[in-house]
């Protein structure tokens, strides 16, 4: 069991024979009344979104979930195939399991799959990727002094702020948990 104290970002509770994985939670105190506890819950299997309040001090189950190293190698539509690095096993998770996650995959990254009771139900990606920017405006000289941003889109889809000195072809680093730029690799 785990208490309200205890909750952070990215643990996964069951809830009504649920899974969630907790995406924000806030300390609520207002006035006379008891502190309380707002999450916003991510429905592992269905993929939705809920919000609920809670009583500060309520236990809630903590889901145990086994991970297991995988190498991401396709996807083939809304399906995405990964294979375990020890057994060779091939795994498919769908879009839904996937979340944001797939902003950040490309072919050949290693993360690991979290199970729950032998039921592969989700990924959770490296701290940060490395990831080709495919398409942004021009730098100029003298760019490199300045604390402004540009949109560019990376080789996964995904468009993210940049600064101005970084051009197309060049290897950024992205922070997966914020989706923000961290330093340009090469």
């Amino acid at each position: 069991m785990i208490s309200t104290g205890d909750l952070k970002k990215g643990i996964t509770i069951e809830l009504d024979k649920t899974l969630y994985q907790i995406m924000d939670w806030q300390h609520i105190k207002v006035g006379r009344g008891s502190a309380q506890v707002r999450l916003k819950l991510r429905d592992i299997r269905g993929g939705h979104t809920i919000e609920r309040t809670f009583q500060a001090g309520e236990k809630f189950a903590r889901a145990r979930m086994d991970r297991h190293t995988v190498q991401y190698l396709y996807n083939d539509g809304d399906l995405f195939h990964f294979m375990d690095s020890e057994s060779y096993e091939q795994i498919m998770l769908n879009r839904d399991q996937l979340g944001d996650a797939v902003n950040y995959m490309k072919e050949g990254i290693s993360l690991d799959i979290l199970y729950y009771k032998e039921e592969p139900i989700s990924v959770e990606l490296p701290n940060s990727v490395e990831l080709e920017v495919v398409e942004t405006e021009p730098g100029f000289r003298g760019d490199t002094a300045t604390n402004l941003n540009k949109p560019a889109k990376l080789e996964t889809g995904i468009t993210i702020q940049i600064p101005l000195f970084v051009d197309v072809g060049e290897i950024i680093r992205v922070d997966t948990r914020t989706g923000a730029y961290l330093e340009r690799v090469g």
